[in-house]
């Protein structure tokens, strides 16, 4: 499929997404007004792996599920990440063309739904059995790219009717990532802005840009995750706080309360000696990273 599909949803993604996370939009100010580049590293998505009966069959609401649009895009999987204590799996996606069309990678994790407390796991199956959407069987370019994109990014919402507010409270003392999710859906988790390519010397490592963006008074991550060493350091704002709907279980009616939704992350790569004499930026991801990072959605 042509790269500029994924490329054109993307940046339909990015809009709503900054439309609703304040701070990515200050990291985009604050680099290009130091005359840098935003660039993004990769985009992350949450799941739940679980099957639920549809017209369409039995359909599994984990990284099959997103796993099938990226692969339609082009994007192969090059990694997995195993997070046994909060019952996670995630994998992630790299485009054979990534550095050519300047693509991002794909970052998709799933909470494994049937290793939690069994009356957890039910009130999220029965959260999810109002499924209510056609998932195209086949991703083919049909007529025009601008419908191919419109196609594709109504995946990234939430395909199933707001959760009752007991539920979100019960399984939130399990599992925040299992309420987020049961909240927003296929919603965008985060972007991340590219450190290595924001090409401006008054923002030349991630530990300044994390500083500038605390000056500008965007709430901060306290720590940078990973080193050098390991070829990759991360650090995320923290995640913004929105109105939700939810179903009152009194009345039945849908309300607004306050939950958390989505952080902008920044990552800095660094290149690694792979063997004797040779050395190979690196393009994957780390566990222990991505595990203190799925916490900045818990709610405070």
């Amino acid at each position: 499929m042509n790269p500029q599909i994924a490329l054109n949803l993307y940046s339909l993604l990015w809009q709503e997404y900054t439309a609703r996370v304040s701070y990515a939009r200050t990291y985009q100010q604050m680099i290009t007004a130091a005359g840098g580049t935003v660039a993004n590293d990769h985009i992350a998505f949450r799941s739940l792996r679980l099957f639920i009966d549809s017209s369409q069959g039995k359909i599994n609401l984990g990284i099959d599920y997103l796993g099938q649009i990226a692969t339609a895009l082009g994007y192969e999987t090059s990694g997995e990440y195993f997070f046994p204590e909060t019952h996670l799996y995630a994998r992630h996606y790299r485009h054979p063309q990534q550095e050519k069309f300047d693509l991002p990678k794909l970052f998709i994790s799933e909470l494994i739904v049937d290793e939690l407390p069994v009356h957890i796991t039910q009130l999220i199956k029965q959260t999810v059995s109002t499924y209510n959407y056609q998932i195209p069987s086949v991703f083919t370019v049909e007529d025009n790219q601008e419908n191919t994109v419109q196609k594709f990014k109504k995946i990234f919402t939430r395909p199933w009717k707001p959760p009752q507010l007991s539920v979100i409270q019960q399984v939130n003392q399990v599992t925040q990532y299992g309420a987020w999710v049961l909240l927003h859906g296929y919603a965008v988790n985060h972007f991340t802005g590219y450190v290595n390519r924001q090409n401006t010397s008054q923002y030349p490592d991630i530990d300044v840009t994390a500083r500038g963006l605390a000056n500008l008074g965007v709430p901060m991550k306290a720590e940078i995750e990973g080193n050098i060493t390991c070829g990759l350091r991360q650090t995320a704002t923290q995640a913004v706080t929105e109105m939700v709907t939810v179903i009152d279980d009194k009345n039945h009616t849908e309300i607004q309360i306050p939950w958390t939704y989505a952080y902008y992350e920044i990552a800095q790569r660094y290149f690694l000696e792979v063997e004797p004499g040779k050395h190979l930026l690196f393009d994957a991801f780390l566990g222990n990273n991505a595990q203190q990072l799925f916490e900045m959605t818990r709610l405070s």
